[in-house]
């Protein structure tokens, strides 16, 4: 930390340096050609200018490279075309991976050598790790400049605020949950003097980032577009930070400290806090109480809108995310994710590109029934009770399995092929073992593929990825359905049952996960779930990794519940399986398929060390107190 901190101090008068040499007469300058602090922060215009660098510090994670990878739990597995992401670093336990020392590619979106803010800048060049560390050393140099804002109205002071306090205690919470406990710089450190500061323990990172957060939410409003300032930009405030961010992260931060990893890390307990629990619940609760009396701007979408969360087309490349996305990234160009970002889920016989992201089998198995029901352990095995046949796999499942998951028989291509091209070997999902999608370099490894978060038409024959379509990809850092399932999360864990409740907010954790069930088609949890927290939690669990999956949450998911180094979570499998000769294109739910059995492709060597990434050497070597995380 105290690296990036020196950098950005040098980087600045190097910049200025560089001014100085450009210019011969810089010293004879005009007086009224230099800005001075008085100028730059006495009003609203002028210093909402210097926070807005602030929003193109967010790495946009989506579209961070020509494919970019994001998924670093058992929920993928990445094609054998190429090894240089940090994913398939992660599998063989090179956790220093994520360094751009150790990213020879430059791929990676937690650190770029070359990170900068300039909005006309490359989409490869936010790192998450210096620039976490830039935004909070610009906040603080807002913060401690507020009393020269003497021209501006009560609401343009607190909209400044707000949103510096908001990003100062969002860049810590980012590096906290990755690395553990850290300093919490709340001050404008002097370039001038040696820098060594300690390391705080996870609980105490955390109440520093909730305090900035709640205050942050005091001061401002649930939507730009309904005050004086934002009348200015009105229908163009949806990225802006608001009321309702600076609650879900506030929540956020809380859950994450009552979590069992972060427990164990502050107080030696490897089981939930109470405290924190209750705190985040009651935080989720004061947002979505918001939410459900119609006091924002936000709600779910219908489930016949649900791509909107995560792509748009046809509608020139507008914004995805719809009225249920909370926080998103700012994006350079919308057509960034439409290179190869695009084509890294459909297997390159039909979808173009190289390198693919695959869905594993043993995360499609959380995909259970739509009777609500999970499927069995074994699914070799029929289940009377849920109805699930292994000789019909795809047949009476959850509805959020036919949207995220392409299995076998679905048909892909819609137009005409070419004459070259064999219509077999195309037009339908070939996913059997042996089928023309399976590919362990250029398809799926495992008998599925993701379509969440592309449209099947965006393949090389229909095309509908080509520009004139302005196919947006954008995967959300938070949305409305995530505030649900962690305040239901934080309600079970913090007051004790599946029926219990923030006292500021009516849904009890149970009903927080039905309502989710719901907006999918899916029944609600099963009464054999319902009876305790024991029962329950593994539930809720499931519910949360199949509404987010692969939405880059379960990896920290599995850390935080102290479950990334535990069988079954380390291993990785494939559903392998013959056509029968009954298979019928029309209806790929009910067809039927013989020998389907299960098979591990990878699985990982992980110890306790794994649970928090390394901190880089340079930093670690500066200042003993400062100190490298166990194992590393």
């Amino acid at each position: 930390m105290k690296v990036y901190i020196r950098t950005i101090v040098k980087s600045s008068f190097f910049i200025a340096l560089l001014m100085m040499v450009s210019c011969e007469d810089y010293l004879e300058r005009t007086p009224e050609s230099v800005i001075s602090e008085e100028t730059a922060f006495q009003n609203f215009q002028n210093f909402q200018g210097f926070v807005e660098e602030l929003y193109m510090a967010i790495p946009n994670f989506t579209t961070s490279y020509w494919t970019t990878s994001f998924n670093w739990g058992d929920d993928e597995i990445q094609s054998a075309a190429n090894n240089f992401h940090f994913g398939v670093k992660i599998e063989n336990g090179n956790f220093w991976g994520w360094q751009a020392e150790h990213d020879g590619w430059g791929a990676g979106w937690m650190d770029q050598s070359n990170a900068n803010t300039n909005v006309n800048g490359g989409r490869f060049d936010k790192g998450l790790w210096p620039l976490a560390w830039y935004g909070i050393r610009k906040a603080n140099i807002g913060l401690e400049n507020l009393d020269l804002m003497t021209n501006a109205t009560q609401e343009e002071r607190n909209l400044i605020e707000g949103q510096l306090l908001f990003f100062r205690g969002w860049f810590h919470f980012q590096l906290i949950q990755y690395f553990g406990g850290l300093p919490y710089i709340d001050r404008v450190l002097p370039s001038d003097e040696a820098l060594c500061e300690p390391r705080l323990s996870y609980h105490e990172s955390a109440e520093l980032v909730a305090k900035d957060l709640r205050k942050a939410a005091d001061l401002l409003p649930i939507n730009w577009d309904n005050t004086t300032v934002g009348t200015r930009t009105l229908g163009k405030n949806d990225l802006r930070i608001n009321k309702i961010m600076a609650l879900g992260y506030l929540g956020k931060n809380l859950l994450w400290a009552g979590s069992p990893l972060m427990n164990y890390e502050s107080t030696g307990s490897r089981t939930y806090n109470q405290e924190f629990s209750q705190r985040a619940a009651v935080a989720f609760g004061e947002l979505l109480s918001l939410v459900e009396n119609g006091e924002t701007q936000y709600a779910l979408l219908p489930f016949e809108d649900y791509s909107q969360n995560f792509f748009t087309t046809g509608q020139n490349w507008a914004i995805p995310g719809g009225t249920e996305a909370i926080f998103r990234a700012p994006y350079i160009a919308a057509n960034d994710s439409n290179w190869g970002i695009s084509k890294q889920y459909l297997p390159s016989v039909v979808g173009g590109g190289d390198l693919k992201f695959v869905p594993t089998a043993n995360y499609v198995n959380f995909y259970g029934m739509a009777n609500g029901l999970p499927l069995p352990d074994d699914i070799t095995q029929a289940d009377p009770e849920s109805g699930y046949d292994p000789e019909y796999p795809w047949k009476g499942r959850d509805p959020r399995f036919y949207h995220d998951i392409l299995y076998d028989g679905v048909q892909v291509v819609e137009g005409a092929l070419p004459p070259n091209v064999n219509e077999e070997e195309v037009r339908y999902a070939n996913l059997y073992t042996g089928g023309s999608y399976r590919d362990v370099n250029f398809g799926s490894r495992t008998g599925y593929v993701n379509q969440k978060f592309i449209p099947l038409t965006a393949n090389q024959f229909d095309r509908k990825y080509d520009y004139g379509y302005a196919l947006h990809l954008m995967v959300p850092y938070m949305r409305l359905a995530d505030i649900y399932l962690m305040y239901a999360e934080a309600a079970l864990m913090g007051y004790g049952s599946p029926q219990s409740s923030a006292p500021n907010f009516n849904k009890t954790a149970l009903e927080a996960v039905n309502f989710i069930r719901a907006r999918a088609g899916v029944d609600p949890v099963h009464s054999n779930f319902t009876g305790s927290v024991q029962a329950f939690l593994p539930e809720l669990r499931r519910e949360r990794a199949v509404e987010l999956a692969f939405e880059r949450h379960r990896f920290n998911d599995l850390r935080r519940w102290l479950l990334l180094i535990e069988y079954p979570y380390t291993i990785k499998t494939s559903h392998e399986f013959d056509r029968a000769a009954s298979f019928d294109p029309a209806n790929p739910r009910e067809n039927r398929v013989l020998n389907l059995r299960e098979e591990v492709i990878l699985e990982r060597n992980f110890s306790e060390k794994h649970y928090w990434l390394p901190l880089k050497v340079s930093d670690v070597s500066l200042c003993p107190e400062f100190y490298q995380n166990p194992g590393w």
